[in-house]
């Protein structure tokens, strides 16, 4: 009876603790092609709705103010986010900071700053900086230097432990929609799954090698045609898998998020894979993304 009591506590106690995980956009006002006819408000209204009807915290989204440059549809879209959910820097044009001096990034930083005071309102925080490719410099001096701009600024780093590169997905998806085709769409949504629930233990399987426990995390998705398609079932995958959602700012107050691995490297990746690749151990096997049939699928 004592054996049963405790597997039952134990369990209870497993549900009680559900990982934190924050739920973050990037690549704003759009990632990748538009099926015909929609329009990046509807892509932000539709992710939106679906996540109030979650009742997901709010989820940051974050910016490339170069994408509003003669584009009405794009500045609209990015008015509905703003108005509804929190955002922060992603620099003006998406630079990779490995091909470039730390001096023009920071440039890029400081450029992308207007659209951001024009959006926001009163209380909002924007003084997020999102790394674009993941990249936070292939050099050590070179990463040093920004982490100290940013300091110097009052931002934060908003890092990344989930990631599947969903942005594959989203192209693809608005080619798929142009041709009618069901069948390629059906697929589009089970690889997508496939990936993720690889991906979710991987993570998993990282805290445990880096940090010796479970850690909250912070999932990178990019705001593009799939986004309000596949959210509902990547959703789901999610609390299935143990995780609960909350904000960015609850996520980042575990104190792994206070450690930097402090290294250059030349691929970049999450906060996880940084710290594999800082303390050089061995990346364990993950199912390999359908790059070439994402590629190809409805051309």
């Amino acid at each position: 009876m004592k054996s049963i009591l405790f597997s039952f506590v134990f369990l209870l106690a497993q549900v009680c603790a559900a990982q934190k995980v924050a739920i973050t956009f990037d690549d704003l006002p759009l990632n990748g092609d538009l099926p015909p006819g929609v329009t990046q408000v509807q892509i932000a209204r539709d992710t939106i709705a679906l996540l109030q009807k979650r009742h997901a915290p709010p989820a940051y989204g974050f910016i490339n103010a170069k994408k509003l440059e003669g584009d009405p549809d794009a500045a609209d879209g990015l008015k509905v986010w703003a108005a509804a959910e929190p955002f922060g820097n992603h620099t003006y044009s998406h630079m990779d900071l490995n091909e470039n001096p730390a001096e023009a990034f920071e440039r890029e930083i400081d450029q992308n700053e207007p659209a951001l005071e024009l959006l926001a309102v009163k209380g909002s925080s924007w003084h997020w900086l999102r790394y674009p490719y993941l990249r936070e410099g292939d050099t050590v001096e070179k990463r040093r230097a920004v982490r100290a701009y940013l300091q110097a600024h009052g931002y934060r780093v908003a890092q990344v432990t989930l990631d599947w590169e969903d942005y594959l997905w989203n192209s693809a998806y608005a080619r798929c929609v142009a041709k009618n085709d069901a069948k390629s769409i059906t697929w589009l949504k089970s690889s997508y799954l496939e990936i993720e629930a690889s991906y979710l233990d991987l993570a998993r399987n990282l805290s445990q090698t880096i940090y010796g426990h479970d850690i909250n995390h912070v999932l990178l998705l990019h705001l593009g045609a799939f986004s309000s398609t596949i959210l509902p079932d990547a959703l789901d995958l999610m609390e299935k898998k143990g995780f609960k959602f909350v904000t960015l700012e609850e996520a980042e107050s575990d104190p792994v998020y206070a450690g930097d691995p402090d290294v250059g490297s030349k691929y970049g990746g999450t906060l996880l894979e940084l710290w594999m690749e800082a303390r050089k151990i061995k990346f364990p096997d993950v199912m390999a993304k359908p790059y070439k049939q994402l590629g190809e699928v409805c051309k």
